[in-house]
C-alpha cells in the first residue's frame, strides 16, 4: 500500500517542486528598471526628467541590431533597462533627450517587443543621443542608455517630452 501510495503522489509532487521552483525564479525573469522609471499623460504637454549612471557592459546590439527606420542599434549598455517610461494614452510625437556630455547611445523597446527605437548624436557637435518618432501608443517601454565604448561609466539625465 505504502509503495502505491508513492507511485501515485511522484509526479503531482515533481509538478508542485516545479511550480515552487518557477515561483522563486520570477523576480530574476521580471525585468526592472536600474533607475528611476516615468510616467507620462497627454495634458497637460508632457515632460519629464530623470537621472541615471551608464555601466557600458552588454551591447545593445543583442537587444536589437536596427530600429524599424533602419537607424542602427550601437553602444553598451547594462543587461536590465535603465528606465521605464508608461504612456498612459497615445502619444502623435515623442522626444527622448540623454543630457551628459559624454557619447551617448539610446535603445528604446515597446510597447511590443517588436517596436525598436535607435538613436545615437543629437548633432555632430552634440554626441548626446536622441530619440524622435511620431504615433506613440500608450503602453510599457524599456529605455537603455548606453556608451559607444565598452566599459565606460558616467552620469546622465534622461528628458521625455511630448
Amino acid at each position: 500500500m505504502t509503495s502505491q501510495l508513492i507511485a501515485r503522489l511522484r509526479y503531482p509532487l515533481a509538478a508542485l517542486s516545479g511550480l515552487a521552483l518557477l515561483a522563486s525564479l520570477s523576480p530574476v525573469l521580471a525585468q526592472t528598471a536600474n533607475s528611476e522609471s516615468i510616467t507620462l499623460a497627454t495634458y497637460p504637454p508632457a515632460t519629464a526628467s530623470v537621472s541615471g549612471n551608464i555601466v557600458g557592459s552588454f551591447s545593445l546590439a543583442n537587444i536589437a541590431s536596427n530600429d524599424q527606420q533602419g537607424n542602427l542599434c550601437a553602444g553598451f549598455a547594462d543587461a536590465n533597462p535603465d528606465h521605464i517610461l508608461t504612456l498612459q494614452s497615445d502619444f502623435p510625437t515623442l522626444t527622448i533627450t540623454v543630457d551628459s556630455g559624454e557619447d551617448t547611445t539610446l535603445l528604446v523597446q515597446g510597447p511590443d517587443d517588436n517596436s525598436i527605437y535607435c538613436g545615437q548624436d543629437i548633432s555632430r557637435s552634440n554626441l548626446d543621443a536622441q530619440v524622435t518618432d511620431t504615433n506613440w501608443q500608450a503602453g510599457t517601454y524599456r529605455i537603455w542608455v548606453g556608451a559607444h565604448e565598452q566599459g565606460q561609466r558616467f552620469s546622465y539625465s534622461l528628458t521625455v517630452r511630448e
